[in-house]
């Protein structure tokens, strides 16, 4: 399991969260065995979303090869655009940091978004 979270920092795990999908400064990609634990990480920079519109974050991200995101909001296009493609879109919206909101997922206790919890802008 390849997993994306939206990063303020190039820390990985131990990065706060960004707090929006588009203009995420970095992802965190998280890798995971069949067992949920924790393989490895890389911290990967985003396209500017000023340059490339949320249309060039959305390729970007489904170019890396992840199978989810999770995610502290997204708005409707992007998550229809990455179901549509196979990636599923999860949110927590409570904890701050990469790592603590990647051991929850882990533990199965973050749920997937659904499009009433989409950003409306």
């Amino acid at each position: 399991m390849k997993l994306a979270i939206p990063s303020e920092t190039d820390a990985q795990l131990e990065s706060v969260r960004s707090g929006h999908f588009g203009h995420t400064p970095y992802f965190t990609i998280v890798n995971f065995d069949e067992d949920m634990n924790i393989l490895g990480t890389e911290a990967v920079k985003n396209v500017d979303h000023d340059q490339y519109g949320c249309g060039g974050v959305i390729d970007y991200v489904l170019g890396l090869g992840v199978d989810g995101i999770l995610t502290v909001g997204m708005g409707m296009p992007p998550l229809m655009r990455f179901t549509q493609n196979g990636v599923t879109v999860y949110s927590e919206t409570q904890t701050p940091k990469v790592g603590d909101v990647a051991r929850l997922f882990a533990e199965g206790k973050v749920n997937v978004m659904s499009p009433e919890a989409a950003c409306r802008h």
